[in-house]
């Protein structure tokens, strides 16, 4: 770890990077052929939101960040018009390949979240639906909040489960099993980590492994969607997040869900938020 100032292009670049050599391994650690086999089968990240996504069919949806597709496939099967965004061409090359196999007509459009407004058009959609692990790789929440509002429809929504910036902050896993906090809770200019492993199991360690990640507080992403003309319409935190962070001291609970295995209450792990664009 190493907390540096770094200018938004040189984080962009690293990060994009790291992306790309990922999409090889997530192929394989994604289980794809689920999708394939099942038509009715959902991404545990989806059918996590499911109680608090409500009835979202027929909606023109965008998912900012979209990787692999595989959440974007799961929102185009729950009835959504959607498009998929991220800065990564291989993985929308695989998003693009496994909607096609799936007969689900996906749009995926590689840019840069800043430049999601320019490439699909202010006020396109009814829906953003991002998250998890997302917001980490972006600079500015500010600017975040402005891009979904500019997304939106009047009365449009924002779909929102995220890693909670409490977590971002703990320590990576030691081996005398203590959490730690370590990292900044707050917007700072970002801080490098170099990680030659994704969150899927893999022999290869990635091609590119730096990484320039920032964690937002929950002042800061709540007051730049009020600022940006949102008005947050649901927030709750959960004990659990869909990767292990904290190594021995998380357990699998389930359904890709992992929590504190010794008094999870201790700890909000994510948390979901909708807000409607007023």
């Amino acid at each position: 770890m190493e907390p540096h100032e770094h200018t938004a292009a040189e984080a962009v670049a690293a990060n994009r990077a790291n992306w790309d050599s990922r999409v090889e391994h997530h192929v394989q650690g994604y289980d794809l052929a689920a999708f394939e086999t099942d038509p009715t089968h959902l991404s545990d990240v989806v059918r996590f939101d499911l109680p608090r996504l409500g009835d979202i069919a027929g909606l023109d949806a965008v998912h900012l960040q979209c990787h692999i597709g595989t959440d974007t496939l799961s929102l185009a099967r729950l009835g959504v018009r959607v498009t998929g965004l991220d800065f990564s061409a291989p993985a929308l090359a695989v998003a693009a390949e496994l909607a096609e196999r799936c007969g689900q007509s996906i749009r995926y459009v590689e840019a840069e979240v800043d430049r999601a407004v320019e490439v699909l058009g202010e006020g396109s959609f009814d829906l953003v639906y991002t998250g998890i692990g997302a917001l980490c790789w972006l600079p500015s929440v500010e600017r975040w909040a402005k891009v979904v509002a500019g997304l939106l429809r009047p009365g449009g929504s924002l779909f929102i489960r995220e890693g909670h910036p409490m977590l971002w902050a703990l320590c990576d896993p030691r081996p005398d099993g203590l959490v730690t906090v370590e990292y900044p809770y707050f917007e700072t200019g970002g801080t490098v980590f170099v990680e030659e492993y994704s969150y899927v199991d893999h022999a290869e360690p990635l091609a590119s492994p730096r990484t320039v990640q920032f964690n937002h507080s929950l002042s800061e992403i709540m007051n730049a969607l009020w600022s940006s003309g949102m008005e947050i319409t649901l927030f709750e935190e959960h004990r659990s997040v869909p990767w292990n962070q904290l190594g021995d001291a998380m357990v699998d609970t389930g359904g890709g869900e992992y929590s504190l295995a010794e008094h999870p209450e201790r700890l909000a792990a994510s948390y979901t938020l909708r807000a409607r664009r007023r």
